[in-house]
């Protein structure tokens, strides 16, 4: 199938190669003779009715020290690509939601969905499924998250919009510092944060679960704290390891599946600390690259034949 890909990411010649999920998609579309438009957010516009971009065509190589280069650079129509990858790293800002408006109205397919993009805060998200999470509470009031520890005794606290581990912070009952780090946290009462009942199983790290299109892989990226660290996530030093995925993880995958695909996310990482979803990833989930090597996986090409398998079925719908 001659397929013509966008893709929307964060500048291509700072990514780290051998741990970058968006360039292992690129290679198996790539590999599949697909065609690809390489775009940056500030690349979009809207003339009339009808969305642009600024693109350059794309020719990639799995080398670190020479992995992209441009053959030709022009104007498209959005809409007449088959689809395109929406692979812009947070922040969650204004600048971020204007350029979900804008690839929603081209009429290409998006992976994922843009509104789906805009409805799923990666911590909010997770309260979709209560059966799933640990008790939790998100809100500005010292007074609510002061009862929340009290009756917990041992929480961990984040801010709604933080990834990659940042400014997460455990708070025990009897923590001298506790008021000064909510305080900082909420703004004083004026910022949403979330508060989540402690999970012990974290010293064992936690995992991430990549889903394509409702399917888990079957086995995670367990990400172990070190050097005394809360915090598992690789950005935050935790050390990656392949896990098979446990009957609990099974569990919570099948009890995500349905809501997923129906709000067109295609391709999700879920975090699971012990027996709980603690965050669902849909912005540009991450562990493609480090999962393949582990178990000698191709997930790009899971996700790419669910792309082809869309195409496919809205060529089919409007032909008829």
């Amino acid at each position: 199938m001659s397929i013509r890909l966008g893709v929307l990411m964060d500048p291509i010649q700072h990514i780290k190669v051998h741990k970058d999920s968006t360039f292992a998609m690129l290679l198996e579309a790539q590999a599949r003779g697909w065609e690809i438009y390489y775009m940056e957010q500030h690349d979009l516009y809207l003339r009339n009715d009808a969305v642009y971009a600024g693109a350059s065509r794309l020719q990639l190589q799995d080398d670190p020290s020479n992995w992209f280069s441009f053959t030709a650079s022009q104007e498209i129509n959005l809409s007449d690509l088959d689809v395109i990858l929406m692979r812009k790293d947070p922040p969650f800002n204004m600048q971020y939601i204007y350029t979900t408006y804008l690839l929603e109205m081209s009429g290409a397919l998006v992976v994922n969905h843009p509104q789906a993009l805009r409805d799923a805060n990666e911590k909010l998200s997770t309260a979709w499924f209560p059966q799933c999470c640990t008790p939790t509470l998100v809100s500005c009031s010292m007074e609510r998250f002061n009862t929340f520890i009290e009756e917990q005794q041992d929480v961990i606290v984040k801010p709604l919009d933080g990834m990659g581990g940042a400014s997460i912070f455990r708070i025990r009952l009897d923590d001298p510092n506790r008021n000064v780090i909510l305080e900082n946290m909420t703004n004083h009462g004026k910022h949403f944060i979330m508060a989540q009942r402690y999970i012990p199983e974290i010293s064992e790290g936690d995992k991430r679960i990549l889903i394509v299109n409702g399917k888990p892989v079957p086995y995670a990226l367990g990400r172990v704290p070190q050097g005394g660290e809360h915090r598992g996530h690789l950005a935050a030093g935790g050390e990656g390891i392949g896990v098979p995925l446990s009957e609990r993880d099974w569990w919570i995958c099948n009890q995500l599946m349905d809501e997923l695909t129906q709000r067109g996310i295609l391709f999700a990482g879920i975090d699971v600390i012990g027996d709980y979803l603690t965050e669902i990833n849909i912005t540009s989930p991450t562990c493609i690259r480090e999962l393949d090597k582990i178990y000698d996986l191709n997930i790009s090409a899971m996700l790419m034949d669910s792309i082809e398998e869309k195409i496919t079925q809205t060529n089919q719908s409007t032909s008829l």
